[in-house]
């Protein structure tokens, strides 16, 4: 089975200029590690806080589709947990019931297989597979990701014509993916600021545009 972008808008490659997702094992290690990094960063207060309560108002999502990109999120893991074994450093992010799959699998079979589970899953509407034929990335890859997402985080924070608080954000060797419900104007000029961010090698839309 052939990985297949979405149909929306497929992903799109923004070179940097010159200058969390749910991983299977090692997750509570990863947060751990971003909430330090959250907790010693120069970023504005706005980042850290934010109440839950507040981020699920700002959403352009519908409260249905929150709950249902947690539930894929969470049963995409536990199925390739058990299905694939092996496939240790698989991440899955759901948005608006769209998956991005991140991370490292052994082989292009391990792949393939993937997708096809969690496209499987209920109320999946399509998957955007990312994943790398590598070895599992190591804790200073992760360390790394990690404190490149925080950076550009604060970056959106920072630029208010950005709706940072509807944009998903998940870093993976570098290669930062951002995910949500924007316009083609907001969604140019994210990208734009995440490509600024120190660390950033790439920058991959996987938006869903509206029209404005």
């Amino acid at each position: 089975m052939s990985p297949t972008p979405p149909t929306h808008a497929p992903a799109s490659p923004f070179p940097r200029r010159a200058g969390a997702p749910k991983r299977l094992p090692g997750l509570a290690l990863v947060a751990a590690l971003t909430a330090g990094l959250l907790a010693s960063a120069c970023v504005p207060l706005a980042v850290t806080g934010i109440t839950a309560g507040a981020l699920a108002a700002a959403d352009r999502r519908t409260l249905g589709a929150q709950t249902d990109d947690q539930s894929i999120e969470l049963k995409g893991a536990a199925l390739i947990g058990e299905k694939m074994p092996a496939a240790k450093g698989v991440s899955i992010t759901s948005y608006n019931r769209k998956v991005l799959l991140t991370g490292q699998v052994p082989d292009a079979n391990s792949k393939a297989r993937a997708q096809e589970l969690v496209a499987g899953l209920p109320n999946v509407r399509g998957v955007h597979n990312e994943l790398a034929v590598a070895a599992r990335a190591g804790l200073g890859a992760l360390t790394s990701d990690a404190a490149i997402t925080t950076r550009v985080k604060a970056a959106f924070v920072a630029d208010r014509d950005l709706p940072g608080e509807t944009i998903k954000i998940v870093t993976e060797s570098g290669v930062v993916y951002l995910m949500g419900l924007v316009t083609r104007a907001e969604g140019d000029r994210a990208a734009r600021a995440a490509s600024r961010v120190s660390g950033v090698t790439r920058v991959v839309t996987v938006f869903e545009y509206q029209p404005g």
